[in-house]
């Protein structure tokens, strides 16, 4: 019984989250860049996975700083420039202790794609955390790439390890910012297999995306 309730549960949150999540691309401007953080943190490092996308005006902007050879195809390498790039404008503390963040992976899309306003540039980003004390934690996240064409989201992933219970999340008004307080346990707790982390923690940035985007919609019907 707990493990059918726990399964619908989790059909639920899946299918409300992708049915918000199409929500008409209407909602995602031309003239912006959606930037979509999901941050996982536990007792020896925190991970960032984030998502960018450029609108179909601002695509040609996002190319050039990448395609630095205008050759029309992005490499490893001016991919690794650009998140370079992107690190110098993140800013990743742990109980007020600044971290190095470095890129684990990338992946870009194809130049087609984003001039049509339809390519992700996907970075996943760690950093190394000095052993931590069981105990409350504060992570304090902020992103400053592109602010003048840039929007915002930032959400916490569901831990992967029961040791970690994340407690709140505070946000900025623009969501460039985001304060996560979570606990870090003595040992694990018996809970949800983990296979469901991956799952729930898509969940969630697929209902933030679709909670931006009908906001969108809703504020141009009402500036019409």
């Amino acid at each position: 019984m707990r493990n059918s309730w726990g399964s619908n549960a989790l059909t639920a949150l899946v299918v409300g989250a992708a049915t918000l999540a199409e929500t008409p691309a209407l909602a995602h401007r031309r003239d912006e860049y959606l930037q979509a953080a999901r941050i996982g943190v536990d007792a020896r490092r925190v991970l960032i996975q984030l998502d960018l996308t450029p609108g179909i005006a601002i695509a040609p902007r996002i190319l050039e700083e990448i395609d630095r050879d205008r050759n029309g195809i992005f490499t490893d390498n001016e991919a690794r420039a650009y998140a370079t790039r992107l690190l110098g404008e993140l800013r990743v503390d742990v109980d007020g202790e600044t971290l190095t963040l470095a890129l684990a992976n990338s992946r870009v899309p194809t130049v087609d794609a984003m001039l049509k306003g339809e390519g992700t540039i996907q970075f996943q980003l760690t950093a190394a955390v000095q052993n931590l004390a069981t105990g409350n934690h504060r992570l304090f996240y902020r992103n400053a790439h592109h602010t003048d064409i840039g929007v915002y989201l930032a959400n916490a992933l569901v831990p992967a390890t029961d040791r970690v219970v994340v407690l709140t999340q505070h946000r900025d008004v623009a969501q460039r910012e985001l304060t996560i307080e979570y606990a870090l346990r003595d040992r694990q707790m018996p809970g949800a297999p983990l296979w469901i982390v991956p799952i729930v923690g898509v969940a969630l940035v697929l209902l933030a995306a679709g909670l931006w985007r009908r906001s969108r919609t809703l504020s141009a019907r009402h500036s019409l």
